[in-house]
This record gives C-alpha cells, structure tokens and sequence, in this order.
C-alpha cells in the first residue's frame, strides 16, 4: 500500500500539476507508520459515525472527536485517501488485451488476504457458500442488483465460510457474466454456478467436508461430482430443476407431511410446510427430528436434512451481521476502495475468530477496540509522542498556566496573536501564551485564557 501509494501520488502530480497535492508541501511520501494511523482512522469511523469524513476534524461541540486531529491532519489523511493505492495503473493492461483484469485496481489485495485466509485456518466440517454484497450504486459493468440484500446494488463476492464461527475461507469477487471460470480439476459436465462453488470448495475436496448452499448453486451433477471426492453436500432446489421427476412433485400432501425419493446417492426430500420445500442431499438419510414451535410448547417433526440446513446454512450472514454496525465504508466514486474496506474489516472478523480459538474471551467489539489502538497509537508510542489528545487535553481544567512569549532576539518584546481575539474577529497580539497547550497558543490574560480552556469552541 505504501509503495502503490507514493507511485500514484508522483503519477498525479505530474498529470496534474495545477493540483494542491502539487504546491509545495501538498505531498509528501507516506510511510508504513503513516499508514497504518490512516487505516486505524478508517476503521474508526465504523464505530463513530458522522455525516461526511470532515466532521471527525470539526471544532463543533456536536462534533468534536480529538483522536482525529491528534492522530493525523485532516489535510494529510484527505491526501492520503485520495491517492491511496494497491497496483500500478501504468502497468495495466488495456481493454481488449487477453490479460486484462477487471480487478486490477485490488488484485494484489485480493491474492493477499486469499492467500492468508486460507493458511491462516482451517474450517470445521460444515461449511456453507453465499453471496456477500459490498454496497455501491456508481457506474460499474458488473454491478448487482440483489433485492434479498438490504443494499441491493453493489458488487458482489461469493464466499465459502465455516457454518459455525463465520470465518471466510476462500472469496471470489463477482467480475460480469462475460468472466470466464476454469477451477481445477473442474468436471465439464458443470454450469457456470456448479464451477463457482467447485473453485470455492476446491482446496476442501477429499477431506470428508459438508456443503450447505441454496436454490442457485444446487445441481445433480455438482453434489454427485462433489461426492466423488468425498465432500457431500446439501441444499434446497426448485422443482423445476432438470433432472428431477415431475409427477411425484405435483401429487398434493398434507401439512407437516413428507416424501422422499432416491437415486444411487442423493436423497431427494419435499417437505410441506405453508408451502412446499424440496432438499437434495448426499448428507442425509430419510429421518425426522422433532422440532420445538417458536412461541408454544408443541413441537413438529421435520426431516434431518432441513434442520440441519437451518442450523449450518448461515455461516457468510453471519460475519456480515457481525460487522454491519461497525460498516466503515463511506460513499466515494471508486469502488475499489470500498472492497479493499470491506475486505480489511472480513480479515477483521477472521483475526477475531482465530483469537476466540486462541483462548480469548473478548467480545468483537472489544477486540476491534484493541486493533485500532494499536494501530493508531503503537508507532506514536515507540517514537515517544504524546498519546493525550491536543482537543482533549485543552479544556482539562487545573492544568493550564500562563507564560510569557518568549523573546526571539529582536528589539522589544514577542508577541503573538490571540487565538480568541481572532475567533472572533479581532486583531489583537499579546506577550502571554499557554506554557501548557502543545502549539503555545497566544492569549490575553484578561479573559480569553479562560474562555480558551473551557470552552469546547476552538
């Protein structure tokens, strides 16, 4: 990030060199330090949030946060973000060339975190594939637009995650439906969802795993190339799925009732509920388990394969659902930049469900807590600054004290304009400073040395 950071910054100073980051001092080079403080920031304004990034600098009593100004310039973190970066435009190759990447923008990040994912952990038997959404409603080819999702517009990433913790193992992002998918070892006789789940489930083949999916990803041909190698799958199909007999399906059954069908290894289950619900499974056999009703003591059988469908179905909503509150995305025009967001706050929650099987006791929210001190305060602390905010330690009563300017060689005596006095208008220079305040601010005596240090104003 730093290196791609500091390549497009020269890159845009020299298209541009009428910009600010062009004037002198408008650019300098980040570092390792710097950007680490930055992302600490960005992920901050997932727990605190306000109407734009500017209010986290704003002097405003509704608004004042002084972990911001303390941490960085907003002018330095505005720069930062703007030429934030994780490869090299000019080696992109052109449309049309058979090279050319779609996600080039965030292909690094994307084989980076792919990589750790996967050799960081390894998932519980039951795992389940989904569809995430990272919400983005600007000009894109391969936009989304999924109405069960509560953003609905965006793009979209399919993710196999471990049904009980959460943690994402493996992800592809969405590029188009022109895209071309050639997993490994890929059985030809698979559509264009079967090669999906195949490239997700691929390193899990052969290790005894169960697959949860829904309706979109179920197909005879995946679940028996799926058991083939020894990883069996279940999930609900819809009735008119080729391949499944239709008469069987049309014959009216009571409520509560269930039928079942086989072939070779899949069991084919059509539950009646309020409507007809069908489950293909290499999993399950043709049992039942009873089932409490929500809200009354009685209680409703139901096959194995639709229970267990519920319990394990859920493992990508829920570090979705975990991370929803804490969302650190905010509305830009370059959509990398809120999947590379969204990717750091899933590496997130993948750091916290290692750390739960570490031994830890903390909540998410404690842990992320921990994450952003560390990444904001850490190198501050090695280099020896002060981690007291400068808002925060102004208006701390009984700890301020008067001085005097001091003297820089020149006839008479030093002065400075006071800071209070030019608040509100007025131009007025005084020989007394705050000794106590980080930038000494100038201020008469008479008054506004009070007013500066107990009121939130400046």
């Amino acid at each position: 990030m730093v290196e791609q950071t500091n390549l497009y910054a020269q890159q845009f100073v020299a298209q541009h060199p009428g910009s600010f980051l062009a004037k002198p001092g408008g650019w300098t080079p980040v570092s390792a330090a710097e950007m680490r403080t930055f992302w600490g920031l960005v992920l901050h304004m997932g727990l605190v949030k306000k109407p734009s990034a500017r209010h986290y600098w704003s002097g405003d009593v509704l608004y004042q946060t002084p972990l911001y100004s303390m941490a960085m310039a907003r002018t330095r973190f505005e720069a930062i973000r703007k030429c934030l970066h994780y490869a090299n435009n000019a080696a992109c190759p052109p449309r049309g060339d058979p090279a050319y990447d779609r996600l080039y923008k965030i292909r690094p990040i994307i084989d980076h975190f792919g990589a750790a994912f996967a050799q960081a952990y390894v998932p519980g038997r039951e795992v389940a594939v989904d569809e995430s959404l990272v919400a983005f409603k600007g000009r894109l080819i391969f936009r989304q637009y999924i109405p069960s999702k509560r953003a609905r517009y965006g793009v979209k990433l399919y993710k196999i995650c471990e049904s009980t913790s959460g943690y994402t193992y493996k992800f592809r992002v969405y590029e188009g439906r022109d895209s071309r998918i050639q997993p490994p070892e890929c059985p030809p006789t698979l559509g264009v969802s079967g090669k999906l789940v195949w490239d997700l489930v691929h390193p899990l083949l052969d290790k005894g795993y169960h697959l949860y999916v829904d309706n979109f990803y179920t197909s005879i041909p995946l679940f028996q190339a799926l058991s083939a190698r020894s990883t069996f799958a279940c999930g609900t199909v819809r009735k008119n799925h080729r391949g499944l007999p239709t008469h069987p399906l049309q014959v009216p059954i009571p409520r509560g009732e269930t039928r079942a069908l086989t072939s070779d290894n899949l069991l084919l289950v059509r539950y009646k509920d309020k409507r007809d619900v069908l489950m293909l499974t290499t999993i399950h056999g043709n049992g039942i388990t009873p089932v409490s009703v929500r809200g009354t003591a009685a209680t409703v059988l139901k096959p194995d394969c639709i229970v267990d469908y519920n319990r394990y179905m859920g493992g990508v909503d829920l570090s979705d659902q975990v991370l929803t509150p804490y969302n650190a995305m905010r509305k830009t025009r370059a959509w990398y930049k809120k999947v590379a967001v969204y990717l750091v706050q899933v590496a997130m929650y993948n750091a916290f469900v290692l750390s739960r099987c570490a031994g830890s006791t903390e909540t998410f929210l404690q842990f992320y807590e921990a994450v952003l001190k560390d990444l904001i305060f850490s190198d501050r602390e090695r280099a020896g600054r002060s981690t007291s905010g400068i808002g925060g330690a102004r208006v701390v009563p009984g700890q301020h004290f008067p001085g005097v300017v001091p003297h820089t060689g020149k006839k008479g005596r030093s002065q400075k304009k006071c800071r209070v006095c030019r608040k509100r208008g007025i131009q007025k220079y005084t020989t007394t400073q705050c000794d106590t305040c980080p930038d000494h601010p100038g201020l008469c005596i008479d008054g506004c040395f009070r007013e500066y240090h107990t009121s939130m104003e400046y």
